[in-house]
């Protein structure tokens, strides 16, 4: 079991980028809502860099929580964690913030570092574990479920969509034909099934060939992308004016659904061929970064954990134009 001793050699990922970032919004008194608080790591950064700020930190995983806690504790009253899912930041900018919003947000998305640690928790196809993968232990159906009672349609569904695997049917079908003999419990047996379902010349190349599953698993036992698309456009309404957003996503399902969020208020809805933009049509955020970073080659060699990390952040301009507001009250869909 991880302990609060561990957790303090935990490497955030472009940490310090990221306190670049927040620099203009939080060196006076304000606030920030680390989305994803993990093992605490950058909240830890952005306390120590910035003496005004307070941090709420929101994560769904209790072990997390009491891990992250105890990191912060330093800090008193300046750090506080909520456990919840961070589709509910709007809610937390209501309670900690100013008017409902809050300085910054910051989302470092995908699996952490404690939960891919911690093999009994069944996320890595590394270590043979369990077939769980829920972030929140307390609630929701493990991975073992899934893949026990899905039928061959919708196996194929997750690992296509959400690991984005090429031989998703027919990892769907021995998945099919080896629980009619005997159910699958183990991440181990997972793992042999994926190579032994994969052609031999597709295994060669790519790293581990039951990755893009475990991938596929894990969002889908955790709704992650579902979670992520409710959260972007609450999190950019939770914004002060002023306020920055700065999200860490680590595969392209993510990536797009962050940079669909981001286009809208990046640009112009000034209809063409009218002689002048119309003001309540002008931009609402302003991009911080060029495209989508990614992490240098310093980067890599103190933390190879990156390599597969896409930054993008945002500041926001002015308030959302009604014509384009996705919300008619904070969390509640027209």
């Amino acid at each position: 079991m991880r302990t609060a001793a561990d957790n303090a050699l935990h490497i955030p990922v472009l940490v310090d980028d990221i306190v670049r970032l927040f620099e203009p919004v939080l060196a006076t008194e304000s606030v920030l809502i680390d989305c994803t608080l993990g093992m605490g790591g950058h909240s830890e950064a952005i306390l120590k860099a910035f003496p005004n700020a307070r941090v709420i930190g929101i994560d769904r995983d209790q072990q997390a929580i009491e891990l992250a806690s105890a990191r912060l504790a330093p800090f008193g009253e300046r750090f506080t964690a909520v456990h919840t899912t961070y589709d509910d930041v709007d809610q937390v900018a209501d309670q900690y913030g100013t008017n409902g919003t809050v300085d910054a947000i910051l989302m470092d998305l995908g699996v952490s570092s404690l939960q891919l640690d911690e093999s009994e928790r069944g996320f890595s196809y590394a270590q043979d574990a369990p077939l769980d993968m829920r972030m929140d232990t307390s609630r929701g159906v493990t991975a073992e479920h899934i893949l026990n009672t899905a039928s061959v349609g919708e196996l194929t569904r997750i690992l296509r969509v959400y690991g984005e695997e090429r031989f998703a049917s027919k990892i769907a079908q021995a998945i099919v034909r080896r629980r009619t003999e005997k159910p699958l419990t183990r991440t181990g047996e997972l793992v042999d099934l994926v190579r032994d379902a994969i052609p031999a010349p597709a295994r060669r190349t790519g790293g581990n060939p039951a990755k893009r599953t475990f991938q596929a698993l894990r969002i889908a036992v955790n709704n992650e992308l579902d979670v992520l698309e409710r959260a972007m456009p609450r999190a950019i309404e939770a914004l002060r004016v002023g306020g920055r957003l700065v999200v860490e996503s680590y595969q392209s399902l993510e990536d797009r659904i962050v940079k669909d969020a981001f286009a809208t208020g990046l640009v112009s809805t000034t209809p063409p061929g009218l002689p002048m933009e119309l003001e309540d049509h002008q931009p609402y955020l302003k991009a911080l970064t060029r495209g989508a970073q990614k992490a240098d080659d310093a980067e890599l060699a103190r933390n190879p954990r990156s390599a597969s990390v896409r930054l993008r952040a945002v500041e926001r301009l002015r308030p959302t134009p009604d014509h384009l507001s996705t919300t008619s009250s904070r969390g509640q869909a027209l």
